[in-house]
């Protein structure tokens, strides 16, 4: 969850949103499965194949989020350099580095969902673990 603030004539407001909206994390058996689409709450079901590669990511994002880091959502790339934090609190945080108009900013990646986040990051704390397919 992020904080959302926004200005409308003249108020403040803030609003607390899901960093990853429309996703709801399920962990269940096949007759668990079938009771969460039988309450007409849930769309549709995304089996995760990789579970481990799934909780890597998620645990990148959680260990960006105790550091205190601020993480925003961030449009999904698949293609770009690819980075590792080598030092601070984000040490280790792999991600695909994007630069904006006034930051520098490491976008973690959640594969299985098509979605990602982004932090800012200082580019002398980051290293090239590959470079970009061509």
């Amino acid at each position: 969850m992020n904080w959302k603030v926004q200005r409308r004539m003249g108020r403040k407001t803030r609003s607390l949103l899901p960093l990853f909206s429309g996703y709801l994390f399920f962990c269940g058996d096949e007759n668990q499965r079938v009771e969460v689409l039988r309450t007409n709450r849930v769309a549709n079901l995304i089996e995760v194949k990789d579970q481990q590669k799934l909780l890597e990511d998620l645990l990148q994002v959680e260990q960006a989020f105790r550091a205190g880091a601020t993480l925003v959502p961030h449009r999904y790339i698949k293609a770009g350099q690819r980075c590792q934090v080598t030092t601070g609190p984000l040490a280790d945080l792999q991600g695909i580095v994007v630069r904006t108009k006034t930051d520098t900013r490491l976008v973690l990646q959640i594969n299985m969902l098509g979605q990602a986040a982004s932090v800012e990051v200082d580019t002398d704390i980051i290293e090239i673990i590959d470079e970009p397919a061509s």
